[in-house]
């Protein structure tokens, strides 16, 4: 909602911004948020500022602008906690926010609330219902191929609107669950409603080695079917075109990344999920 990203983003997605500069430079950077609440799990959210396009955006530069000071709250409407940071350091930046006590349920409707300085940043989401992966298989074009593809099947309900976000990660290779290339789903596109679709692999910021787009022998990799909202999709179909582009995607202040956060950019994201492990066979 990164994240996954993120981003997914990763979530594997991260900002940039650091809590000793100045008050006055702060405010003249955008504050960049992370946040998902998956079904049956807690709340997560990466939080920084935004980067000007003239600077150099490595590692380095990310951790030492990311922010780990701000009080983030969230809500259920009957029921809240704030999030407590804590250090992850298979993550860049290595510090996230977390939640530990109110779980995320199908249905619900989700505020958050971040005061930094003297900024206030808000959004709400809502977590759509679970659809179930079916399946998920590794498959090579050739029995000789050391390395191939991961293809799932799901039911896309009747008579119900869905979108998607299919994601991945590598086992040992990967922290986060990284959006799959391609991977987000619009069902006005589905012919039918037994869907079989080729993941391809999405691309990790700072990745520890050199990206390929297809899985390898030896590989165990974890599936993951999100059911997500309209601004999520909005979300991460504009992320993917700035990488399609070749520009940086999250960082910059004038960025042209959909967003539902008022008072700043990224997103927060209510997913359904559900998630299976594909083993791959042994590298020769």
């Amino acid at each position: 909602m990164k994240k996954y990203l993120l981003f997914i983003f990763a979530i594997i997605i991260t900002g940039c911004s650091n809590d000793n500069v100045s008050e006055q430079k702060s405010l003249e950077s955008k504050l960049v948020v992370e946040g998902w609440i998956e079904e049956g799990d807690y709340a997560q959210v990466l939080l920084s500022s935004s980067i000007p396009v003239t600077d150099v955006i490595d590692s380095t530069n990310v951790l030492n602008h990311a922010i780990r000071a701000a009080k983030i709250t969230i809500s259920d409407g009957v029921n809240s906690e704030v999030l407590r940071v804590k250090t992850d350091k298979n993550r860049v930046p290595p510090f996230v926010y977390y939640g530990s006590t109110l779980k995320g349920e199908a249905g619900k409707e989700y505020s958050l609330k971040i005061e930094f300085l003297n900024r206030i940043v808000e959004a709400t989401t809502i977590i759509p219902k679970t659809v179930r992966l079916q399946s998920a298989e590794y498959i090579k074009k050739l029995d000789t191929d050391t390395t191939g593809y991961v293809f799932v099947k799901f039911d896309d309900p009747l008579n119900e609107k869905n979108y998607y976000q299919i994601a991945t990660k590598i086992d040992g290779e990967e922290p986060i669950f990284v959006p799959s290339f391609y991977g987000n789903l619009d069902d006005k596109n589905f012919e039918a409603s037994s869907i079989s679709v080729q993941i391809n692999r999405g691309v990790l910021l700072f990745p520890k080695t050199k990206f390929t787009p297809y899985f390898a022998d030896g590989d165990l990799i974890y599936v993951k079917l999100r059911t997500q909202n309209k601004d999520a999709l909005d979300f991460w179909n504009s992320w993917q075109n700035e990488i399609v582009n070749s520009r940086n995607p999250i960082y910059p202040a004038n960025t042209s990344l959909k967003s539902n956060i008022k008072g700043g950019i990224g997103i927060w994201a209510g997913y359904g999920q559900s998630t299976l492990i594909v083993k791959t066979p042994p590298k020769k």
